[in-house]
Parts: C-alpha cells; sequence; structure tokens
C-alpha cells in the first residue's frame, strides 16, 4: 500500500466491518431472540476485533506515515492527519481488551433488559461492574491528565475535561435552580391531563412516522422501528435508522423521542457520502451530534410555531382525547415545568440536573468513589436532594438508561453540551434567515434543515467542536444563548421576569 486509494480502500474496508457490526447490535435490541444472546455477543466481538486489527496494523501505520510525506490536496491531507490521530489512539488498545470489551457491552445489555423487566438492580450488579473495571482499564491505556475520568470525556468531546465541566455545570445548576423555583411558585399555567389519556399505539405510531417525515427524515434512507431504549444507529449516510418506545398513557413521551432520535438521523444522512469511511465523513462529537436532537426536540418540536402545523393533524389521529384543546392550551401543556424521574422525559430545564447527576456518578464510578454495589443507594440520594423526588423503583432510577450498558463512560456531559450548542445553532439560523419560524409555522422546516446541511453536517471532522460552533456562528460555545433562550420562553408561559 503507497497510494491515496489505498488508504481509502484500506478505511472503507473497516468502515464495512463496522457497518456490519452495528447491523448486528441493531438487530439485537431489536428483533433478536434473548436465547441468541451469547452467541450474538461472539459474533459481534469477533468482527469488532477484526475490526481493529486492521485499524492498528502496522502496514497501516506505515502507510500514513508515508502519506503524510506526499503531495495530496487539503482534503486528503486532513484525512490523514485526523487518521493518524484516530492511529496513534487507537493502537492504545489491545485487540485483547477489544474484544473483552464488545462482549462485556453484550453481556451487559442482555443483563440490563432481565434486571429491568425483573425490577431488580442486582441482577445487573455484576455485567456492570465488569463494565466499570474495563472502562477503567480503557482509561489507564490510553493516558490522562488530572482526573482518571478526562481520558473518557475525550473520546466523546474531544478536548472537554473535569476541570472545565466543573464549573460549567455549577453556574447552570445555580441558573436553573433559581429560574426554576420562580416557575413553581406560580404552579402549573394550564391543565395538561389530556397529554395523559389513553393514546392507542397503532395512532402514536402512525403519529410518529408522520413527524420524521415533517423534519425532513429520508424514510427511503433509514426506517424506524421498537426498542427497549431508543437510539439511532448508521451503516452509511444512505442507512440511518431510528427506533422508539411506546408508553398509551402519554402522548409526548413518543413524541419527543422521535424527534430526537430523527435529529439525530439528519446529522447522518447528512454528512458527505463520498467521505465514507474516512474521518471527513464521521460526526465530529457527540456534543454535536446531540446539538442536532435537542434542536430539533426543543427548539422546533416544543415550540408554538410547530404545533400550529402538527395540531389538526394530530387531532384527527385522537380526536376525543384532543377534543377541545386549543394550540395554546397544548403549546402551554407540554412546556410545563415539573421535576421527574425518567431524564428523557424531564423538560428542557430539569434535564439537565437529570445530566449533573449521572455525570458525578460516572465520576465516582471511574475513580472508585462510588461503588457499583452501592450505586442504587447513591442515585437515590441525590434525585432526592437535587431534583427533590424519591425514587419508587429501580425501573425508574437506576435502570432507566442503557448507556452504561454500552461502556459509554464520558457520554452523558455531551447531552448539556449540546443543548447549549442547539441554542446558539438555531439562532444563528434565525439570525440569518428571520422566515424560519414562520415557515415552521406552515410545516416547511426545509430552510432550517438547509441551514444545518450547510454550516453543521456537510463538515464532518473538518473542525473540532468548538472550532465548528465558531464556523458556523461567528463565535465559539457562548452559554448564554441558551440561557436566554429558556429564560425569554419560559418567562412568557409563566408570567415572570425573565
Amino acid at each position: 500500500m503507497n497510494s491515496y486509494s489505498d488508504y481509502v480502500d484500506y478505511l472503507q474496508k473497516i468502515a464495512d466491518y463496522n457497518g456490519a457490526i452495528a447491523l448486528l447490535s441493531w438487530d439485537n435490541e431489536v428483533n433478536a431472540p434473548r436465547k441468541g444472546a451469547a452467541f450474538r455477543g461472539r459474533q459481534i466481538a469477533t468482527l469488532a476485533a477484526e475490526a481493529h486489527e486492521l485499524f492498528i496494523a502496522p502496514e497501516f501505520g506505515a502507510l500514513l506515515s508515508y502519506l503524510s510525506t506526499t503531495a495530496l490536496t487539503e482534503t486528503e491531507a486532513h484525512n490523514i492527519r485526523l487518521s493518524t490521530q484516530d492511529y496513534q489512539r487507537a493502537t492504545k488498545l489491545p485487540v485483547s481488551f477489544v474484544k473483552n470489551f464488545a462482549e462485556a457491552r453484550t453481556n451487559a445489555y442482555q443483563a440490563w433488559v432481565k434486571a429491568r423487566e425483573a425490577n431488580d438492580y442486582s441482577l445487573y450488579i455484576p455485567a456492570l461492574s465488569k463494565i466499570v473495571e474495563l472502562c477503567r482499564e480503557k482509561a489507564n491505556l490510553m493516558g490522562y491528565k488530572g482526573h482518571i475520568y478526562n481520558a473518557l470525556l475525550d473520546e466523546y468531546e474531544e478536548g472537554a475535561t473535569v476541570e472545565m465541566l466543573d464549573p460549567l455545570f455549577a453556574k447552570i445548576k445555580a441558573e436553573l435552580v433559581t429560574f426554576v423555583q420562580k416557575m413553581q411558585q406560580q404552579g402549573k399555567t394550564t391543565d395538561n391531563s389530556f397529554i395523559f389519556k389513553h393514546y392507542p399505539k397503532s395512532q402514536q405510531w402512525e403519529n410518529s412516522l408522520e413527524l420524521l417525515k415533517n423534519i425532513g427524515y429520508d424514510m427511503e434512507a433509514g426506517r424506524q422501528d421498537y426498542a427497549h431504549h431508543p437510539f439511532c444507529t448508521t451503516f452509511s449516510p444512505a442507512d440511518v435508522r431510528v427506533t422508539t418506545r411506546v408508553n398509551e398513557n402519554d402522548l409526548m413521551g413518543m413524541v419527543g423521542n422521535c424527534i430526537h432520535e430523527g435529529g439525530h438521523a439528519l446529522y447522518e444522512q447528512g454528512l458527505p457520502a463520498t467521505q465514507y469511511g474516512l474521518p471527513l465523513g464521521a460526526a465530529v462529537s457527540l456534543g454535536i451530534h446531540e446539538s442536532q436532537s435537542r434542536l430539533w426536540e426543543n427548539h422546533v418540536g416544543l415550540s408554538r410555531d410547530f404545533w400550529a402545523s402538527q395540531l389538526d393533524r394530530v387531532k384527527k389521529l385522537f380526536p376525543s382525547q384532543l377534543e377541545g384543546v386549543s394550540l395554546e392550551h397544548f403549546y402551554k401543556s407540554i412546556n410545563q415545568v415539573a421535576p421527574n424521574l425518567i431524564r428523557t422525559e424531564a423538560d428542557e430545564l430539569h434535564y439537565h440536573l437529570h445530566v449533573l447527576i449521572r455525570y458525578e456518578i460516572e465520576k465516582g464510578l471511574t475513580d472508585g468513589s462510588i461503588s457499583v454495589e452501592n450505586l442504587a443507594k447513591v442515585w437515590n440520594e441525590k434525585y432526592k436532594t437535587i431534583l427533590g423526588v424519591d425514587v419508587p423503583n429501580d425501573k425508574q432510577g437506576v435502570l432507566q438508561d442503557i448507556h452504561w450498558a454500552e461502556g459509554l463512560f464520558g457520554y452523558f456531559p455531551t447531552y448539556s453540551l449540546g443543548s447549549f450548542y442547539a441554542a446558539q445553532f438555531f439562532a444563528k439560523a434565525v439570525a440569518q434567515y428571520p422566515e424560519i419560524p414562520a415557515q415552521i409555522a406552515a410545516g416547511n422546516t426545509t430552510t432550517l434543515l438547509k441551514w444545518l446541511r450547510e454550516n453543521v453536517h456537510q463538515y464532518g471532522r473538518t473542525f473540532l467542536p468548538n472550532e465548528l460552533c465558531r464556523q458556523a456562528t461567528g463565535e465559539p460555545l457562548n452559554v448564554d444563548y441558551f440561557l436566554n433562550y429558556i429564560k425569554h420562553k419560559y418567562a412568557e408561559i409563566y408570567q415572570i421576569e425573565a
């Protein structure tokens, strides 16, 4: 191998392996029979090890070294620089570790499902303990400065550290708690009980598909299915799939899941197909990825403008449940603020307190100050002291998220970072195209999606997260956009001073 085309062929072969792994993992969570879990875990682990061995092969390192000194186009040279960086990171992880980690993740997922069904955290402890052990091993193999958790953070949001996030979360916590208290003193602005009437699964499914189409999700390049935990997975920009779950006594649960995962999918569908398998064809970070889901879920999906175009259609699906519900009533009802148990069902403000709790727990599990055996107790205590709610059972508490079963330590903080980026992106898009709100109210989201395609999606990993933010908006991440957005919106809803 001695040419850039050899490099492309090599990485696209690895991408094909990863696509097969993703497909097996998707099937494991959507269709696979439980008894096949052990064999499925072995199959995924085998392919993961093969893909990792290909990527860390000395001959690939030699090719990267050679190409870094040859004449290439700017795009080609950028891909080589990023692959060299990825190669140097990947070679720190032995193949045996990658295989063990892949198998442990599959086993932990099955243990998580069983524990949720039994509502018994103790069934999850052995598998989660193995995941935590491997995450610590991974951090030590990767190396880090400061807190051990920094090594895991950097995998999802390059440059993020405990030293950076601690004061950021402290500021957000102080701002949100004060503002939320003002709203809680006002009480409910409207009766939102209609949201929790009976909404049959089949009609909710039909509604979710229409919502996906409305925000621009290409159904010929994806599909939606049910899963225990909603997620988005991609095999290529031409095959990006989402999953959802339904609660027949909560209209907005599936709506939020659907638009959230749809936002992730729009990003993946918008990545440059010509860069398939190459760094510039991949998402830059989890924070930016989350900015796309949170933008569509909150700035669009919870806006008055969006429901001006959707409510009449939804009323036809649920005529008795939504009889007499006006647009203003609906808008204020879906934007009620109150502490709750489930992160994915939290309002825009309390959501970040859910993330804060997980951030603190992950740090503790990683550095050993929190034990896996004591985790449920710690979880319940934090929910009581930070959110003011009592956790009634494990399923609604420590077992609600799939992330730790997947080994995704360092992932949760990107959810809050995503909301901060989302507010800044949306504000700049509307500043450039003031007609966007009126278009959304008319059922047209194409201009907004166009802005995101041109300013975020098409760049892949061309820029680091904060550099991409500067490129798209003219300034680095500024949390004031988020704070101004929520204070303006909810001060108007609750009739309080912003």
